[in-house]
C-alpha cells in the first residue's frame, strides 16, 4: 500500500511542479511581451515572412483550389506564378497589418496612452488573431487587385532602402563622432580608428579583388562586371578625397566614414553581381555553387530574413532622423507635463490645506507627483514611424523573393534576377550621393544647422 501511495503522491508533485513551471512561464513570457514589445513585434514580422517564404514553394496545391484566383489568371499558371501570388498576398496582409498599426499609433506621447498598453504592448492573442485575418484578407482578393500591390511595393521598397541607407550614414557618423570625443581623453581611441579604418580599406580592396575572380572568368568578355566593379572603386576613391579637403574636414569630414561607406559600396556591387542569373557565364560564382544544398539555400534565407528584420528593428527605433525638432513626442512634452504637474501640486495644497496635518500632506503630495511622472512619463521611440518601417519592410521583402516581380524568378533561389542588379547597383549609387552630400552640404551651405 506504501508504494502505490508514494508513487500516486510523486505523480501529483509532478503535475504540480510542471502546472507551475507553466504557470512561471507563462507570467516570464507575458512580462517579457510587456516590457520588449519591440521584440515580439520582430517576432511576428519573422513569422510572416518565414509564411510567405513557405508558401513561395508549396502554394500551387492551395491557390489551385480557390477559383476566383484561377479564374482571373492570364498568362501561363506554372509554379513560379503560383509561388508570387502566395508572396504578394502574404506581403499585403502583413503591409496591411502594420500600416493599420501605425495610423492608430499617431499622437502618442506618453506611456499613460491607453493606446500604449493595450494595444502596442498588451493584448498579444487579439493582436496574433488580427494579423491572421489580415494575412487571410489579401487571398479573398482578386489578381487585379494584388497585382496593384505588387507594382506599389516596388515603390515602398525603394523608400525602405532609402530609410536603411540614411540610418547607415547616421551610424557611421555617430559612431566615429564617439570614439573621436574618447580620443579627447585616452588617444588609444584614435589608434582603434585608424586601425578599423585601415581593416575597411583592406576589406574593400579584398572585395574587389575576389569580384574580379569570381565575376571575369577568364577569357570571357565580362565588360558590364568590370564595369561595375571599376565604377564601385572610383567611389571609393572619391569618398576618400572628399572627407580629406580641408572645408569639409571642417565640418565634420573624416577618413573613418569613408572608409565604412566604401567597405558598404563593395559590399552592395559584390551583392548585385551575386544576384546576376546563375546561367550568365560571367557569374563565376554561380558556376562554382551549382551543387549548393537545399540546407544552404535554406540558412542563406533565414539570415536575409533576419538582416531584414534587424534593419527594421534598427530603422524604427532610430526616429531622430526622420523628425524635425529631434524629439520623439513633438517637442512640447516637457512644457505640458510641467504644468500638468503644477496644476496637480495647486490642486493637492488647496485640498490638504487644514485638512491633513503637515507631514502627511507632503507624503501624499510626493505620491501624487511621482504617480503623475511615471503617467506622463514620454514613449521612448515612435511607435506610429516603427510600425510604418515593418510595413515597409513587408514591401521589401515581397521584391526579395520575388526578384523584384521578376517572372524569371527561380524558386530554388532568392534575390535572384537582373532586375535585383539594377536595384542593388542603384542603392549603391544613393547611397554614395547620401555620402557625398553629408560630406558638402555643410561647406556649400554654412548658415545652416546640419547637426
Amino acid at each position: 500500500m506504501f508504494i502505490p501511495f508514494a508513487g500516486y503522491l510523486g505523480s501529483c508533485a509532478a503535475s504540480m511542479a510542471g502546472y507551475f513551471a507553466c504557470q512561471a512561464c507563462t507570467c516570464v513570457s507575458r512580462e517579457v511581451l510587456t516590457q520588449s514589445a519591440r521584440v515580439a513585434w520582430s517576432a511576428l514580422f519573422f513569422v510572416a515572412m518565414v509564411t510567405a517564404w513557405i508558401l513561395r514553394d508549396f502554394a500551387k496545391p492551395l491557390l489551385e483550389k480557390i477559383p476566383w484566383i484561377i479564374k482571373d489568371a492570364t498568362g501561363e499558371l506554372d509554379e513560379k506564378w503560383f509561388g508570387q501570388q502566395a508572396v504578394y498576398r502574404v506581403s499585403m496582409g502583413s503591409f496591411l497589418f502594420f500600416a493599420t498599426m501605425s495610423a492608430t499609433m499617431i499622437g502618442i506621447k506618453y506611456k499613460r496612452d491607453s493606446r500604449d498598453k493595450y494595444l502596442h504592448h498588451g493584448n498579444w492573442l487579439l493582436k496574433l488573431g488580427i494579423w491572421l485575418a489580415f494575412t487571410a484578407l489579401p487571398f479573398l482578393l482578386p489578381n487585379n487587385i494584388v497585382d496593384a500591390y505588387a507594382w506599389a511595393a516596388r515603390f515602398g521598397s525603394g523608400i525602405f532602402l532609402v530609410i536603411q541607407m540614411v540610418i547607415l550614414l547616421d551610424f557611421v557618423q555617430s559612431w566615429n563622432d564617439s570614439w573621436v570625443a574618447s580620443a579627447e581623453e585616452d588617444e588609444q581611441w584614435y589608434y582603434a580608428l585608424l586601425g578599423v579604418t585601415v581593416a575597411a580599406y583592406a576589406g574593400s580592396l579584398t572585395v574587389a579583388g575576389l569580384m574580379f575572380h569570381w565575376f571575369k572568368p577568364s577569357g570571357l568578355d565580362c565588360s558590364f562586371n568590370v564595369l561595375l566593379i571599376t565604377l564601385a572603386l572610383l567611389l571609393c576613391v572619391v569618398f576618400s578625397v572628399l572627407s580629406l579637403i580641408p572645408s569639409v574636414t571642417a565640418n565634420r569630414g573624416s577618413i573613418f566614414p569613408a572608409s565604412v561607406i566604401s567597405l558598404y559600396c563593395m559590399y552592395l556591387c559584390f551583392s548585385a553581381l551575386q544576384s546576376e542569373p546563375k546561367d550568365y557565364q560571367c557569374n563565376g560564382l554561380a558556376q562554382q555553387l551549382t551543387a549548393a544544398s537545399g540546407t544552404t539555400l535554406a540558412s542563406g534565407m533565414i539570415i536575409t530574413l533576419i538582416s531584414v528584420i534587424y534593419a527594421a528593428f534598427r530603422a524604427g527605433s532610430n526616429t531622430r532622423l526622420f523628425t524635425l525638432d529631434g524629439s520623439l513626442d513633438g517637442g512640447d512634452s516637457a512644457p505640458e507635463r510641467a504644468a500638468l504637474l503644477a496644476e496637480a501640486e495647486e490642486g493637492t495644497s488647496a485640498g490638504l490645506d487644514g485638512i491633513a496635518p503637515e507631514a502627511q500632506a507632503i507624503n501624499r503630495h510626493i505620491e501624487l507627483r511621482s504617480t503623475m511622472e511615471d503617467e506622463f512619463a514620454p514613449i521612448t521611440y515612435n511607435y506610429s514611424f516603427f510600425h510604418l518601417i515593418f510595413a515597409l519592410a513587408s514591401m521589401y521583402i515581397a521584391m526579395l523573393m520575388t526578384g523584384w516581380g521578376s517572372q524569371a524568378q527561380d524558386l530554388d533561389h532568392i534575390d535572384v534576377g537582373w532586375a535585383s542588379v539594377l536595384v542593388k547597383t542603384g542603392a549603391q549609387w544613393v547611397t554614395s550621393l547620401l555620402y557625398c552630400w553629408t560630406l558638402m552640404a555643410p561647406a556649400l551651405f554654412p548658415d545652416r544647422d546640419f547637426s
